[in-house]
């Protein structure tokens, strides 16, 4: 298996805790370049500072809040100078609890947080993966 990500762009969506970090932690020693996207700058900043680069990456990230898919497509389009080849979608909630207790407007947010914003981000980097003749996305969400 070839596990060498150098010269890869790898876009991690949630990656100041969880599994978004985690993946972000795990591909940079790997050789990807990483952006992070997160809604919070200051743990985006604390989470660059402790990405490995030893394969000469310049690692970045993005400020971005799921809570909007508008909102999401102009941070991209602002944001966005590079071909990503690898697009991790990972976001958080909807909160737990019985089902019979959630509120139709949370319903909406999670639709739009885990199927809509997603889609924004694959439109946003399967152009650059076709170019490249490489692509990977992986969709992480919570039930």
């Amino acid at each position: 298996m070839n596990l060498n990500f150098k010269n890869k762009n790898a876009l991690i969506c949630g990656s100041t805790a969880g599994i978004g970090k985690a993946s972000a932690m795990e591909l940079a020693p790997l050789g990807a370049t990483i952006t992070l996207v997160a809604r919070n700058e200051e743990k985006l900043k604390a989470v660059l500072s402790e990405l490995p680069s030893e394969n000469g990456q310049e690692h970045n990230y993005l400020v971005a809040d799921f809570s909007n898919p508008d909102s999401l497509k102009e941070t991209l389009s602002n944001g966005i100078s590079k071909i990503y080849h690898i697009l991790l979608n990972n976001t958080g909630g909807p909160k737990g609890g019985p089902i019979f207790n959630a509120a139709l407007t949370e319903f909406t947010a999670a639709f739009s947080q885990h199927l809509l914003c997603n889609q924004v981000l694959v439109q946003a980097v399967v152009p650059g993966m076709k170019e490249e003749n490489y692509g990977r996305i992986i969709n992480i969400i919570s039930t």
